[in-house]
């Protein structure tokens, strides 16, 4: 009775080993010496097709031909043949594996619209312009840069930074100053720095936008959600000047380092109403009569630099707006300034921010 080469498991598979090919070595290692004839009876298949299978084991260095006349053929010693070939195929492998970022390559040029056709594309609803927002930082590679003011369509939080951070991927953002005005919108931002994200602020910003690896934008066409529609903006020269719009802004917005620096909890009893009188408790006093500022009184700076309003920075701070009030006039006092441009510019120049 012929023996089925379809009844055995390959094992050789990953070695570009085919079933009857395996089913022919299998039967040479067990034999020592065949022939096509002897393999095509013991196998049940044609002389030719037993014939073609030993060539190939010959040839991947599994068989060897023996002399005489007849085509006879011996199997080569296993672990020494299997390993030889699983060498070469690993090679293959490896060389397949080198072609891949070229394929890719193509595969996004042809992908790519054509610099001045396609640029744009139109997005409509808040399901797709939160698709392409986490899908612009899930492919990033190397940075993300945000343009960030309220409102916000789907909500203020980003889950995706903390994961994409985690990757390598850097994040540069201008914040307005009205994000920070959000329920908890300094703890939010507070976190992604912490998680790596570089934070600047820019008073009168007026733009939503992110960009991803400057290979793709992506801009609410209006600030009004009732209707959201968007744009994203494939590579181009209009794609150049968004990128050189966000540089623009970057070296012009103030860091929020110590806009963001850690304050001990509850240090400020909460806000009392303003009667005129002064707060039974102040927040910590400026301790320096000299040089030097104190963190509140830094801080303080930060966020009147950052073009955060009266009630904004009092709440942010937990004082009360007439407390928070009489700490501005008493900067501008130690600082010769008039006003709140000339006191962060006397700030910086002291280092205080």
């Amino acid at each position: 009775m012929g023996h089925d080469p379809r009844m055995v498991v390959t094992s050789l598979g990953a070695a570009g080993i085919g079933e009857l090919d395996e089913s022919v070595y299998r039967y040479a290692l067990a034999h020592g010496d065949v022939t096509p004839g002897g393999v095509a009876l013991a196998l049940g298949i044609g002389t030719e097709r037993a014939a073609r299978s030993l060539d190939r084991l010959r040839t991947d260095g599994l068989l060897h031909r023996l002399g005489g006349r007849r085509r006879r053929y011996g199997p080569s010693e296993p672990r020494v043949a299997v390993e030889a070939l699983l060498r070469a195929r690993t090679a293959e492998l490896d060389a397949t594996r080198s072609a891949v970022d070229e394929l890719v390559a193509l595969f996004h040029n042809g992908q790519a619209p054509a610099p001045d056709t396609d640029a744009i594309q139109v997005l409509h609803g808040a399901e797709a312009l939160g698709h392409w927002f986490v899908r612009l930082q899930q492919e990033a590679r190397d940075e993300v840069l945000s343009l960030d003011r309220p409102p916000y369509a789907l909500t203020f939080s980003n889950p995706i930074e903390p994961v994409t951070l985690g990757q390598g991927v850097r994040y540069r953002v201008v914040y307005a100053p009205e994000a920070l005005d959000q329920p908890g919108g300094l703890d939010e931002i507070r976190r992604q720095v912490a998680g790596g994200e570089q934070a600047r602020v820019m008073p009168g910003l007026l733009l939503k936008m992110t960009v991803a690896d400057r290979r793709r934008a992506l801009l609410p066409l209006s600030l009004d959600f009732t209707e959201v529609r968007a744009v994203v903006v494939h590579r181009s020269t209009l794609l150049d000047g968004l990128v050189d719009l966000f540089e623009s802004y970057w070296r012009r917005a103030v860091p929020l380092s110590h806009v963001l620096a850690h304050r001990a909890a509850a240090q400020d009893p909460p806000d009392a109403p303003d009667d005129g009188q002064d707060d039974a408790r102040e927040p910590r006093d400026a301790r320096e009569a000299g040089e030097g500022v104190d963190p509140d009184d830094r801080e303080l700076l930060a966020m009147l630099v950052s073009g955060l309003k009266d009630e904004a920075v009092a709440r942010q701070l937990g004082w009360s707006l007439r407390t928070m009030r009489r700490r501005v006039q008493r900067l501008h006092q130690r600082l010769g300034a008039t006003n709140r441009f000339q006191a962060g510019v006397q700030a910086a120049r002291r280092g205080w921010i």
